[in-house]
């Protein structure tokens, strides 16, 4: 029992009203505000977590648009690539055409040339031929005519012919 006896209860009940009286100040002083920083904190927390659950929303949403923003430059791509293809496809094709025209334009106009030239070169050869014909037989005449008896066998064969015809 010793204990007890130096046990000071005076000590003791100094120090429990202390201690009351410190936890009256600090529920009248310091509780509100720590209670106020909590719900603060929790509040902020909360705000956070909703904000990062907008965020999170937000990303799915322009992720989806991105998507879409994505599908449609690819459909817009592969349209303009279709649409170059079809006007190479016909400005070929116009070429071609162009070509085939003017190709046959060019062999139409060489066939016409040759045409004429052949004409030309017949008509020639017809003349040199008559001129040729006309000198020798120019030629032949003289030699027949300058003796006078073959000349008059000729007029007698010439008359011949006409009676006969």
């Amino acid at each position: 029992m010793d204990i007890f006896n130096d046990f000071p209860i005076g000590l003791f009940f100094m120090q429990a009203f202390i201690l009351l009286i410190l936890i009256a100040l600090m529920v009248k002083f310091a509780w509100k505000p720590i209670l106020n920083s909590l719900n603060e904190r929790e509040t902020g927390i909360a705000d956070a977590l909703a904000a990062a659950e907008k965020a999170k929303k937000e990303m799915q949403n322009i992720t989806a648009d991105s998507e879409r923003l994505l599908q449609e430059a690819r459909a817009e791509r592969e349209s303009m690539i279709k649409d170059a293809r079809e006007i190479k496809d016909k400005m070929l094709a116009d070429a071609k055409d162009q070509a085939k025209a003017e190709g046959d334009k060019m062999l139409s106009n060489a066939q016409e040339a040759i045409l004429s030239e052949k004409k030309a070169a017949v008509a020639d050869i017809k003349n040199q031929v008559a001129t040729l014909s006309v000198e020798i037989a120019e030629k032949v005449i003289k030699e027949q005519l300058a003796n006078k008896d073959k000349q008059l066998q000729l007029v007698e064969n010439m008359l011949g012919d006409i009676k006969l015809n």
